[in-house]
């Protein structure tokens, strides 16, 4: 037995691949059961350290370090189950847990992928992995409520490794910024019933959850009672709701809105990280030698019996070398693993990671990999319906959201027609993210001809519901009140390609409701049937307008609404387009105009946390009864 300096016992793992043997004595002894004592006796690294289990210490240690190993394989994918035994007399002294490997019984589905899938496939896999992360319930009240005779998977694995099998070299891919930061800041997700679909929604804390059920009528929250819970508890507090002063006090603060700018770069504002995609994303790496080993693995046994070249596997495991040296250096890492994938333990008596058999001629003489005998794991290479179905639904958001640049998403749209015909019509778990539903599909174009600085000539719908066409300067794209605007600049005569300057705008008399020249135009991007880029004959010089200014172009029938919080400096008043801001008792009053009574309804009932009075009566009295209704709603339920 190892010993550390201080006489605790230390983990000996000569070879760092006792993960790979725990996975080798397990699938050798499926379906077998194996309890902690024969685990640690064959397993070479744990049978080092903590021998025989003679002493209560030993025990304690092996356990610590087996879970750490479990939870390892569990993250991977690969499960393994536990039972706890009958009590008896003759237990005394013996094991209280068994464990053997899940390899499940239920068909896996194959798939060939492109290496232009690749990419989609990556955020694809990132986005389905995150809901499904998000969505699993609290292992430890399942553990609770189970029988103690129970076979359990204290370690729920990570669905997705299957997809590794199939389609190696995920890893390796580049995820943009953008994606995963959208990803990473929507930490939960509830099942929403909308018409009697299923749809899963990552969100990001109960007020944005709130806003999204109100923003789509009929929608329910079916899963987490959590979430429902809180759900209520705002329409509880709405229906308090009193009438506020709508007095305005001598001091008071704007809130500056985000845009996506000529000129104004703000990576850090959410709704600017929906438009842009950095050229340098993250790589999704799979981080240690024992993940890209365990992917190869299983990668072998999915494909037995078929032949790849070391330099081939180097690229689909290890990434796209920059020269013929690096190349060098990743086939040798690939045959190092090849090796240790077939490699006995030192002793020859216990168990080692002997995975594979490799025609080890073949390998030799023409660096080809050719394996069989996989102990029965290929039973653990490729998808499960279940998760196709959510892969399939990320697939399809993508292909239809801002998150991805075009071309991924057109690759999105032809990877999602494929995968399609394996899913079951009606069983696919569609997904949202809160706040990307509602993307126009001019959005695309026109952000585009913001960052490239062209003019855009477009075919767009004017408020009398005529189809106009005007060759314009476009500067900023905002969001108020969940809708996407577009601030385009129309004097552009003098720099307009000749054959389009029958579009340009020649109306420069004064607007009287703000007495600036009609140089601007704002109107939402869902009313832009067709846009086209053109490149401008020399450089326009587009003024720089606040958004608080060009919000004036569009609200030409506002309601001046106003509201009280409980407490001052709340995230969510900073999401409002030209509100102003003045200290009131412990909180704040807002005052802001309000295009869109329905929306105005839903974000008060939203914050109703934090939000004490609302005026004026006639938006008041809407809140409450939205409220009330909704609550009715789900007392039938």
């Amino acid at each position: 037995m190892a010993e550390g300096t201080s006489g605790r016992r230390r983990f000996s793992d000569k070879w760092g691949k006792h993960e790979l043997d725990v996975l080798a004595v397990l699938s050798s002894a499926f379906p077998q059961w194996l309890t902690s004592r024969q685990i640690a006796q064959r397993v070479k690294a744990y049978a080092d350290s903590y021998g025989e289990l003679a002493d209560q210490a030993a025990k304690a240690a092996f356990a610590k370090q087996f879970q750490r190993d479990r939870a390892k394989l569990a993250a991977m994918g690969i499960a393994i189950e536990s039972r706890q035994p009958e009590y008896s007399s003759k237990s005394e002294g013996q094991d209280f847990a068994s464990y053997r490997l899940q390899l499940g019984d239920e068909p896996r589905i194959r798939l060939m992928f492109e290496p232009e899938d690749m990419p989609v496939l990556a955020s694809a896999n990132y986005l389905a992995r995150s809901m499904a992360i998000s969505s699993e319930p609290d292992q430890s009240q399942i553990a609770q409520r189970a029988s103690r005779t129970t076979p359990r998977v204290p370690q729920t694995p990570i669905p997705g490794l299957g997809l590794d099998s199939i389609a190696p070299g995920l890893g390796t891919q580049h995820i943009p910024d953008s994606l995963v930061k959208v990803i990473d800041s929507r930490r939960f997700a509830a099942t929403i019933d909308v018409d009697g679909e299923h749809l899963n929604v990552a969100y990001t804390d109960s007020d944005d959850l709130a806003m999204y059920v109100l923003e789509h009528p009929g929608a329910t929250i079916v899963s987490p009672q959590e979430a429902v819970d809180a759900y209520h508890r705002r329409l509880h507090a709405a229906s308090q709701f009193v009438l506020a002063d709508e007095s305005a006090g001598p001091v008071s603060a704007s809130v500056v809105s985000p845009s996506i700018s000529r000129d104004v770069s703000e990576p850090g504002d959410p709704e600017s990280i929906k438009a842009q995609s950095k050229k340098n994303g993250s790589a999704f790496q799979t981080g240690s030698e024992v993940d890209r080993r365990l992917r190869l693995m299983l990668f072998l046994s999915a494909h037995l019996g078929e032949e790849f070249s070391l330099s081939e596997l180097a690229v689909r495991f290890i990434g796209k070398p920059k020269n013929d040296d690096e190349l060098k250096k990743f086939v040798n890492i690939i045959h190092k693993d090849i090796n240790t994938l077939t490699t006995v333990s030192d002793d020859g008596e216990m168990a080692g990671s002997q995975f594979f058999d490799i025609d080890w001629p073949l390998l030799d003489a023409e660096g080809i990999v050719s394996a069989t005998n996989s102990l029965g794991l290929e039973r653990l290479a490729g998808i499960s319906p279940q998760y196709l179905s959510m892969l399939t639904a990320s697939v399809s958001y993508l292909a239809h959201s801002p998150l991805l640049p075009d071309k991924q998403r057109a690759q999105a749209e032809s990877l999602y027609e494929r995968l399609r015909r394996h899913v079951t019509p009606g069983q696919t778990p569609w997904l949202s993210l809160t706040g990307y539903e509602l993307e126009p599909r001019s959005f695309s174009v026109v952000k585009r001809a913001i960052n490239t600085d062209c003019l855009l000539d477009m075919e767009y719908t004017d408020s009398t519901g005529r189809t106009r066409r005007k060759l314009v300067a476009p500067a900023k794209i905002f969001i108020d009140e969940g809708v996407y605007y577009a601030a385009v600049y129309t004097d552009v005569g003098s720099a307009a390609p000749k054959e389009k300057k029958a579009y340009v705008s020649k109306d420069k008399t004064i607007d009287k409701a703000n007495g600036k020249p009609r140089t601007w135009q704002v109107l939402r991007l869902a009313r832009i049937e067709k846009a086209e880029m053109v490149k401008p004959t020399k450089p326009v010089d587009v003024p720089n307008m606040p958004v608080s200014e060009l919000r004036k172009w569009s609200f030409d029938n506002g309601t001046e609404a106003v509201f009280i919080t409980d407490q001052a400096d709340l995230s969510f008043i900073k999401t409002l387009p030209g509100a102003t801001v003045e200290q009131c008792g412990a909180g704040e009053k807002v005052h802001l105009t309000v295009s869109s009574d329905s929306w105005f309804v839903a974000f008060c009932i939203a914050h109703a946390r934090h939000i004490t009075a609302v005026a004026p009566e006639t938006l008041r009295t809407m809140i409450v009864a939205r409220a009330e209704r909704e609550l009715s709603l789900s007392a039938d339920k």
